[in-house]
């Protein structure tokens, strides 16, 4: 819903790094699987009850997940592959993250966080997956209410202030609702086909 806008107003952040990176020669997707390693270490964060450190390091993430489609633009190294697999990495490291509050809120012997945990995790893999199958039949889908970068946004605004379980709960209804948000766009589209 935001991330076009989001990305043309944070260039400031992200197209420096990618420079430096371009300068020093190195791949788009070596960025990509760097940023993936470096949200496995963000789920040990999260693991271990740090919460707030979590938010901080996710917004470092965050950035830095956007470093690689720029420098390879600016390297002109833009292809097929790269996008796969930083979409790829892009799913398993939002489970990764939600695997170490998992961990965490098990500690703490939350049983209904981890049912919207789990709701979650099904929601934001079935939008991700709604845009994939549409695209699959020809369909381009981008439209929905709860994209990745609202995700991630709601889910730092909780680890930073404190609200990780109200922002479970908007994450569970919302992502979900976004998934049969994107059926209902996709039916309205070629729904009709066979009738």
């Amino acid at each position: 819903m935001f991330t076009d806008a989001a990305r043309k107003y944070l260039r400031f952040l992200y197209e420096p790094p990618a420079r430096l990176f371009s300068t020093l020669g190195v791949s788009p997707n070596v960025v990509t699987v760097i940023g993936f390693l470096l949200m496995v270490g963000i789920a040990v964060v999260l693991a271990q009850g740090y919460l707030f450190v979590g938010g901080l390091l996710i917004i470092v993430a965050a950035i830095f997940d956007a470093v690689d489609g720029s420098l390879a633009r600016m390297m002109g190294q833009t292809s097929r592959f790269g996008a796969f697999l930083d979409s790829t990495l892009d799913r398993y490291s939002e489970a990764l993250i939600f695997l170490g509050l998992f961990i965490h809120l098990n500690t703490q012997n939350q049983p209904g966080s981890l049912i919207l945990i789990y709701a979650t995790v099904v929601g934001s893999l079935m939008v991700s997956y709604a845009r994939a199958r549409a695209e699959g039949i020809g369909v381009p889908l981008k439209d929905g209410l709860f994209t990745r970068f609202e995700r991630v946004f709601l889910l730092v605004v909780g680890l930073l202030f404190n609200q990780l379980t109200i922002v479970l709960w908007l994450l569970a209804i919302f992502s979900n609702f976004t998934a049969f948000q994107r059926m209902y766009l996709v039916w309205r589209i070629i729904g009709k086909e066979g009738s």
